[in-house]
């Protein structure tokens, strides 16, 4: 316990840290998934306006980068990240590939979350006139939102811990901080006052996002 209070200031510096890497992709996640989520919709073959050859490319490579192992990413655009940020270490380094796998992520959490909500209401907005923009705006964001937030909340959880991946190559952050002192340095109460942080962050986002979603959701 001494140990961990020695080690405060180091403790709240990298909680700091980990906040500003997801306070930073999540946003720009959700920011740019959202609307590449809803052209996935709206493009596939039987959406709005059906697109085959263009939704094919597009959700190929969506896929594509859902499908890399975020280590193996974060090693491969070390380029990119060089060329964004001019560096490949540290906090800012780390939110290069952490927007980079969130974007495609939630862009196909929000594509499902639309396409659950079936096809009456927009067959029923298109009876009464309604352009393909006041579809999406007026009818299927505000159906899908409470599912929409349920995915900000998931992608959020999944990205904590993947930001503690990055203390691995020295990203900062709570996997920093516990893989410098708690395994390199063999000290176990550190490590296990990291991992009940990361914890209690977890279970924090999830509570929140759950009340959200409760309070969003007509159906409850």
């Amino acid at each position: 316990m001494d140990r961990i209070l020695e080690l405060r200031g180091e403790l709240l510096l990298a909680l700091g840290e980990t906040f500003l890497m997801i306070g930073v992709a999540i946003p720009l996640a959700v920011l740019l998934g959202t609307p590449l989520g809803i052209w996935l919709f709206t493009h596939a073959p039987g959406g709005i306006s059906p697109s085959p050859r263009a939704h094919a490319v597009v959700s190929g490579l969506v896929n594509m980068l859902r499908s890399f192992p975020f280590l193996i990413l974060l090693i491969a655009i070390i380029p990119i990240t060089r060329f964004i940020v001019g560096t490949t270490v540290g906090t800012a380094a780390a939110i290069v590939p952490l927007t980079i796998n969130a974007i495609p992520y939630f862009a196909r959490l929000v594509e499902q979350n639309i396409s659950q909500l079936g096809t009456g209401a927009v067959e029923a907005s298109r009876a009464m006139g309604a352009t393909q923009g006041q579809i999406i705006r007026n009818v299927l964001l505000v159906d899908a939102r409470p599912g929409i937030i349920g995915s900000i909340t998931i992608t959020t959880v999944s990205f904590i811990s993947y930001s503690a991946m990055v203390g691995l190559v020295g990203g900062g952050g709570i996997g920093d901080f516990a893989i410098r002192y708690g395994y390199y340095r063999y000290e176990t109460a550190v490590m296990l006052a990291a991992v009940v942080l990361m914890v209690l962050l977890v279970t924090l986002v999830q509570w929140g996002g759950n009340r959200l979603v409760r309070l969003t959701d007509k159906r409850l």
